[in-house]
């Protein structure tokens, strides 16, 4: 499947998502191209990215309103080495101890009763000792 899509070229890289959509015009505002983001209109590398101030390189390829574009970096530019994606292992579920249960019960504090509330103000009478 050979889709055609739009070149473009990038002087540093990387460049935040929100501000990419503003230097291309896809947004007025940076609030604007936020909710673009925020709402789902925006694509990268074929996800769907929701991440407003993701780092966006060369090689990357944006879509947005069905059409696509590659980020190429421009020849004078210096690229910038992309961080590795951070690995997290699974989390185990933590089973519930005795020790846990202890603490989540002597942790509450026992509230004062409080006295009625006043016909004429409709406020509760506060007691300072």
């Amino acid at each position: 499947m050979n889709q055609e899509y739009v070149e473009i070229e990038l002087e540093e890289e990387p460049i935040e998502l929100c501000n990419l959509l503003k230097v291309l015009d896809f947004a007025e505002t940076g609030g604007q191209a936020k909710q673009l983001i925020t709402l789902g209109y925006i694509a990268v590398n074929n996800e769907l990215c929701t991440q407003k101030r993701r780092k966006i390189y060369s090689g990357d390829t944006l879509h947005f309103d069905g059409e696509i574009f590659m980020l190429t970096l421009a020849e004078d530019a210096i690229p910038n080495p992309r961080p590795p994606e951070p690995v997290t292992p699974p989390k185990a579920p933590k089973a519930a101890t005795k020790s846990t249960a202890n603490k989540s019960k002597s942790g509450n504090k026992k509230r004062k009763k409080q006295g009625q509330v006043d016909s004429k103000t409709g406020r509760k009478p506060i007691s300072f000792g």
